[in-house]
C-alpha cells in the first residue's frame, strides 16, 4: 500500500514563498497498491488533487480500473479542486464518490458536486464533464470488499461543525486511519483512539499548537499534542500530522516538528509529496 500526499494544508490554500516545504495546497490524500497501478483510492478533493489528477492521466488503466474518491465531509478546502481534476473529464475513466457513516443526514450526494458545477461558479456542469461518475451514500460504518485482496474500509463520526468522519482502510494485514478535522475537546475522543488502534500509519489533523489551541475552540480542529497522544493510546506504529494552518510557514512547521518528536519519534507533519509505503 502506497499512501501519498498532494495536499496538506487546512482551511484555504497559500501560495507565498515560506509555504513550499510542506506545501500550500488543500488537503488531498491518494492510496494505491505498491504497482501504482489498478484501483486507487482517494481522500478528500482539495486543491492539490489537481497534480494528482495530472498524474493519473498520464498512467495507463485498465477498463474495469476504478477511481474512488471517499470524502471526509463537504467544506470547502476539503472539494474545491474537484473541479480540476483532470480524469473527471476523461469519458474513460469510472468514478466512484463515496461519503460513508451511519449518521449521515445526506440525503442527495450527487447534489452536493452539481450544485458545486453550477454555472454561477463554474462553467461546465457535473454531467458534461465526461467521466463515468457513480455516488454511493452508504449510511453504515464498515464495508467489506473483494478485489484480488480482501479489505475493509470503516468510518467513525467525530467532532466538527457540521459533522465529519475518519476512515479506517484495512487490507492485507496493514491499517490505515485517516482522521482529519476533529476537534477532541477538553479530553480525547475515547472513539477516535479505538478507530485508530495498532495502525500502520495514521493521519491525524493537527491544525494548532497546544499554545494557540484554547484560543479555537469550535472551530472544529486539534492540536498536535493531541495527534500524538492519540497516537501514542492507540499504538500506532507511524503519525503523520496535517491540514497545517494557512498562518503556519515552513520555518514554524519545522520547529513544531522537532517538539513533536522529541516525544513520539516516529512522527512527521505531512508534507506535499510525501510518500508512505506499509
Amino acid at each position: 500500500m502506497i499512501i501519498k500526499f498532494y495536499g496538506a494544508r487546512g482551511s484555504i490554500p497559500v501560495c507565498e514563498s515560506g509555504f513550499q516545504e510542506f506545501g500550500g495546497n488543500t488537503t488531498c490524500v491518494a492510496v494505491m497498491d505498491d504497482s501504482k497501478e489498478g484501483d486507487v483510492l482517494i481522500f478528500d478533493a482539495g486543491t492539490g488533487i489537481r497534480k494528482l489528477g495530472k498524474e493519473l492521466m498520464q498512467r495507463a488503466f485498465n477498463p474495469e480500473d476504478k477511481i474512488v474518491m471517499a470524502f471526509s465531509h463537504f467544506h470547502w478546502d476539503h472539494i474545491q479542486g474537484f473541479p480540476f481534476f483532470g480524469p473527471a473529464y476523461d469519458a474513460s475513466k469510472n468514478i466512484d464518490i463515496i461519503a460513508m457513516g451511519a449518521d449521515l443526514d445526506i440525503t442527495n450526494l450527487k447534489s452536493i458536486f452539481s450544485h458545486q458545477m453550477e454555472s454561477t461558479y463554474f462553467p461546465v456542469n457535473l454531467d458534461n464533464m465526461g467521466a463515468n461518475f457513480r455516488f454511493h451514500l452508504k449510511k453504515t460504518n464498515e464495508e467489506v470488499f473483494k478485489d484480488g485482496s480482501t479489505g475493509r474500509l470503516l468510518s467513525n463520526a467525530h467532532s466538527h461543525p457540521g459533522g465529519a468522519h475518519g476512515y479506517r482502510l484495512e487490507v492485507n494485514g496493514k491499517i490505515f486511519v485517516y482522521c482529519t478535522d476533529i476537534e477532541h475537546g477538553d479530553s480525547l475522543d475515547e472513539n477516535v483512539i479505538d478507530f485508530a488502534k495498532d495502525a500502520d500509519v495514521l493521519i491525524h489533523e493537527a491544525q494548532y499548537t497546544p499554545e494557540e489551541l484554547p484560543n479555537y475552540r469550535g472551530w472544529g480542529h486539534s492540536s498536535w499534542e493531541q495527534a500524538i497522544e492519540v497516537a501514542q493510546l492507540a499504538g500506532v506504529k507511524k503519525l503523520y500530522m496535517t491540514h497545517h494552518d494557512p498562518e503556519h510557514n515552513d520555518d514554524f512547521i519545522r520547529a513544531e516538528e522537532k517538539k513533536c518528536q522529541a516525544i513520539f519519534k516516529n512522527c512527521f507533519f505531512a508534507r506535499e509529496g510525501d510518500e508512505i509505503k506499509i
